[in-house]
């Protein structure tokens, strides 16, 4: 059965293949059945060698979104009596901090401006300084912007100051290739419905497993979102600790067959062949951008909006939608932007029939690009 394509240029959910959509229509089971035990363990071994993991590391599964898992790797991998660095420069940096408090975890919060590259010369001096930081954490792709954060830099920081090292992982993860040996990442997060291209609903941790068998004696902080109670349940009975989301391990399981099918080389070659698109495709209307082409991931882009009294990201993302495409608005406070994603399962020609689409919207709206933005 063939399913209406939507074109959807946000950084997750993303586009889906029909057979990942239709991988959801299976027979009722119930998901404690040795059946569906062996469906969950195959996704966990396939999550692993995603990012070369091997032997030393496994993988941990929760229903939920990204913030699932942040949340459930802050409560349970900072030590009672220790803090946790972050690295925030962008929305998901300052998600991760306010996790952090929540649970009043103490935390050193490195802060750079929204859009600015983190300074590693202030990271390395916050964590040597702070002799309670046990663990330091940040965001690989950082989606308020797209900005491609430094993340084997900071990990050799975490190294030299012991620390455990968290990577926020959540909108690259089988879009950027990432070997998390060479990486050195004791934690990576990430989700069922963005580069993976699979069905909302699943996140996953992929950890050490040294460093997850130390936080076997920490007091759990959380009694549903705990890393080692939900890997000790697998481990022993080979189910999650509470419901899984059956229908989406099946779709992800077929959306990672057809991740192995690609290759990831290949995927990264497309998904940076439509950033390649996307961004002298806007150009030519006459757009400008927030961050340098060499700061960007090639996964998203921020787009500044026009300086023109009849501009409205409404609208616009209104008409867009009738057309099929769906794009996403921007987060930036000092700069009123909006941003495109080309992740999923498009190619350079549905972002050639986008380009298409926004100057047909862009004329019936009469939006005028040529306006200084010197006037702001």
């Amino acid at each position: 059965m063939e399913v209406k394509k939507n074109i959807l240029l946000t950084p997750g959910p993303a586009t889906t293949t029909d057979s990942v959509k239709q991988a959801q229509v299976v027979p009722d089971i119930c998901p404690r059945e040795k059946e569906f035990e062996e469906v969950m363990q195959h996704v966990r071994q396939d999550l692993v060698k995603i990012v070369n993991g091997a032997e030393n590391y496994t993988s941990i599964l929760f229903a939920g979104s990204g913030t699932a898992v942040m949340d459930a790797c802050i409560n349970s991998v900072v030590p009672p009596g220790k803090n946790i660095a972050i690295v925030n420069n962008g929305a998901y940096g300052e998600r991760m901090v306010k996790i952090a408090r929540a649970y009043g975890i103490g935390c050193v919060e490195i802060s750079s401006p929204w859009g600015e590259m983190p300074d590693l010369t202030r990271i390395e001096s916050e964590v040597k300084k702070n002799k309670d930081v046990s663990c330091l954490a940040m965001i690989h792709h950082e989606t308020t912007t797209g900005m491609l954060n430094p993340i084997k830099q900071v990990a050799q920081i975490a190294g030299k100051n012991d620390c455990v090292f968290i990577v926020d992982a959540i909108s690259s993860y089988a879009g950027i290739p990432i070997d998390i040996n060479d990486l050195g990442a004791d934690f990576l997060l990430s989700t069922s419905n963005k580069c993976i291209q699979g069905m909302a609903g699943l996140a996953f941790v992929i950890c050490r497993k040294s460093e997850l068998e130390r936080t076997k004696s920490y007091p759990a902080r959380s009694f549903y979102l705990n890393l080692y109670q939900q890997f000790d349940c697998f481990e022993r009975t080979g189910q999650m600790r509470f419901t899984p989301p059956v229908q989406v391990i099946y779709a992800l399981r077929q959306a990672i067959a057809e991740y192995f099918q690609e290759g990831g080389i290949k995927r990264w070659g497309r998904y940076s062949e439509n950033w390649e698109t996307l961004r002298s495709g806007l150009d030519e209307i006459g757009f400008e951008f927030l961050l340098k082409p060499e700061q960007e991931s090639r996964l998203l882009t921020s787009v500044l909006a026009p300086n023109d009294p009849k501009y409205d990201f409404k609208k616009m993302h209104d008409l867009l939608y009738e057309r099929g495409f769906t794009i996403y608005p921007g987060k930036i406070l000092r700069d009123e932007t909006f941003r495109i994603a080309n992740i999923g399962d498009i190619n350079s020609n549905d972002i050639k029939a986008f380009i298409e689409s926004l100057k047909a919207v862009l004329a019936k709206m009469e939006i005028n690009l040529n306006v200084d933005r010197g006037s702001r």
